[in-house]
């Protein structure tokens, strides 16, 4: 682990070390989320993103390789901030609002993910990795495409939630 970041490069080991933390911490968040919703269609959604996020890790594991680095975790606070607080909302909240807030808080994560490995392509690029732009681009699209889908399923469970 780097105790001060040096170079570009110390730099980007440890920026996608926190991407690698990020992706392991929302494999835990989206079995629990998976768990805890109330819908089937939800349930699901959950449960395909944990198979993309499976190999959204392999392909940072492949770009750690492709530098030739030790494949390392870095902390990434963002991420457990987001997992804290999707837990105490889901606590709160009663059985008719959890898919709602569960898909808010997957929205929220989604929005996290993509900014990550924006940053991730655009630093890759500036040092003429495309092999790890490619890698990277894989994960960006998912995350993306996942976006797109929670944000539709969020709109359905919001609308079917009881009126006050």
């Amino acid at each position: 682990m780097f105790e001060r970041l040096n170079t570009p490069q110390e730099a980007y080991n440890y920026k996608l070390g926190a991407a690698l933390k990020m992706e392991q911490t929302v494999l835990d968040m989206l079995d629990k989320n998976a768990d805890e919703a109330q819908d089937e269609h939800v349930r699901e959604l959950f449960r395909h993103h944990q198979a993309e996020t499976r190999q959204q890790i392999r392909n940072i594991e492949g770009a750690f390789a492709a530098f030739g680095w030790d494949v390392d975790t870095s902390p990434c606070p963002a991420i457990e901030g987001l997992e804290k607080e999707g837990k105490a909302n889901a606590r709160k909240a009663d059985d008719a609002l959890v898919d709602s807030l569960l898909l808010q808080g997957a929205a929220e994560v989604e929005h996290h993910e993509i900014a990550v490995y924006e940053g991730l392509i655009i630093n890759a690029r500036a040092m003429g990795r495309r092999d790890v732009v490619r890698l990277l681009e894989q994960n960006l699209e998912q995350e993306r495409h996942t976006l797109r889908e929670v944000q539709q399923a969020e709109t359905q469970a919001a609308a079917a939630a009881p009126a006050a």
